[in-house]
This record gives structure tokens, sequence and C-alpha cells, in this order.
């Protein structure tokens, strides 16, 4: 389900989240408060099939908050899959993506649209921007820091992606470009590798980590890591098959707008 650009807001606030009734409220607030009155916006939740009260409650929610728009998965899908739904449906030209869980502080996200605007955003001429968020003080057990750093340090070690966060789920980046990514499960932890295969760049922007008050965990440390074992090789065989190149208009009108994603 795709969205028509027409009357479309500058941002779109894609929240994927799955059995957190406990943490909607507040952090709903807490985007509202941080966009209201500086960005036109929208903000996307995607239910990825909560067995709890998340849906009625975001319904009940959207009712308080005109511009929450409500999707859900009719099964459990995962986190990437989730935020995939919500970027196609969005209608914002900029993604911001945030985790449900309270961790991830909203009022950073008007310091990374500041930032977009220095960089040029995807219009400087250099490729597709990712701003990618960095948790330089982790609000985590020290078993999950210890294993986070390891992971980051393989994964930039073998990726290049340059990137010492790519697990932060606070990230701005053109929809457009995110749609010419390859999609697979588990596609968001590695979005920094994506982008520069795909001729773009990244750029890590400290942000705010805040620890989990309510609600519980879905990942452990164990299930990551297996899991991130294989589609890290994944993601190397996508770099080894990538070709990129130059291209030169010889002949023809350049007029006209080419078809978007």
């Amino acid at each position: 389900m795709e969205s028509s650009p027409s009357s479309a807001p500058a941002l779109s606030v894609v929240v994927p989240v799955h059995n957190e009734v406990d943490n909607l409220t507040a952090l709903l607030e807490e985007i509202h408060a941080a966009l209201e009155g500086t960005v036109d916006f929208e903000v996307v939740y995607v239910d990825d099939a909560s067995s709890d009260e998340t849906p009625r409650r975001l319904v009940e929610q959207a009712r308080r908050f005109p511009r929450l728009r409500v999707l859900r998965h009719l099964r459990n899908s995962g986190q990437s899959t989730a935020i995939a739904t919500g970027v196609r449906a969005a209608r914002g030209r900029l993604i911001a993506t945030l985790d449900g869980d309270g961790q991830n502080d909203p009022a950073d996200i008007p310091g990374l649209l500041s930032r977009w605007s220095v960089e040029g955003g995807d219009s400087a001429g250099r490729g597709p921007l990712l701003l990618a968020g960095w948790r330089s003080r982790r609000n985590d057990t020290w078993l999950r820091r210890l294993s986070s750093r390891i992971a980051n340090g393989v994964r930039g070690r073998l990726l290049g992606d340059g990137t010492p966060d790519t697990g932060c789920g606070l990230k701005l980046f053109e929809r457009a470009t995110f749609l010419t990514l390859p999609y697979f499960d588990h596609m968001h932890r590695f979005l920094p590798a994506l982008v520069v295969r795909h001729g773009g760049r990244v750029i890590s922007v400290p942000v705010r980590h805040r620890p989990r008050t309510l609600g519980q965990s879905h990942y452990g440390v164990w299930n990551r890591l297996w899991v991130g074992l294989v589609d890290m090789a994944g993601v190397m065989w996508l770099r080894r098959r990538t070709r990129l190149t130059d291209v030169e208009t010889l002949a023809g009108s350049s007029g006209g707008n080419a078809p978007q994603p």
C-alpha cells in the first residue's frame, strides 16, 4: 500500500511496535511535543500483530492525535517488515524511525532535521544520505552493551559501513532511498551498509538513549547473534554483486519528472 504524494507532510515518523501498550501514550505525547510547530509531520504506527491491548490503545490515541495513522499486521512479521510497511504507507518525503519502547528520545528528531539541512540531504549531489543515531551513552545492561560493541565492530570491519551503532532505531532518510534498497528480514540493522552499497553516505549523529521503564524487551543477546551472522553474510554477498556506474544522457529530452518508487 503506497500513498499519494499530494498534500503530503514533510516528515513521517514511523514507529514499529509489538506488545508495547504501556509505552504508547507517553511516546506519542513526546513525538508531538518535539515536532509541533517545527515541521509538518505525520506519525505512522505499525502494530506487528500484538497479543496485548496495543491495537485498541492505538485506535483510541488516533482520536486524540489526528496526525496519527495506525496500521496492523495480521500476523507477526518482525521489526524490519513493520518498518517497511510504515515507510511504504508514509506520505512524507523524509522518514524518521523510532523504536516503540521509549528508549529513543523524540526530542532528538529536530536535531537530525537540522543536520539534514546542513548536509544538503539527498539533493547535495553526493548520493543518498542516511543520518544514523549513535547511542554514545547506552542505558542497557553491561552484557547488552558488550555484545553490541562486539557486533558493531565486526560488522564495521566486514561491511565497511563506518557506523558505530547500526542498531539504534532512530534514523532519518528519504522515503525514496529506502524503497530502492533490497528488503529482507532484519534489514533494519543493516541500513547503513545498504545505503553505502547504493552509493550513498552515512553520518552518525549522537543521540540520547533512555532505559526501558515499561514493558519487556523482545530481543536477547543470543537470538541476535546467530541471526546477525547469517544476515551479515547475505549483505556481504549483496555488496560483492553490486555494480555502480555513472550515466550521461546523450540524447532525448531531460524534461518531465521521473517516476517515483
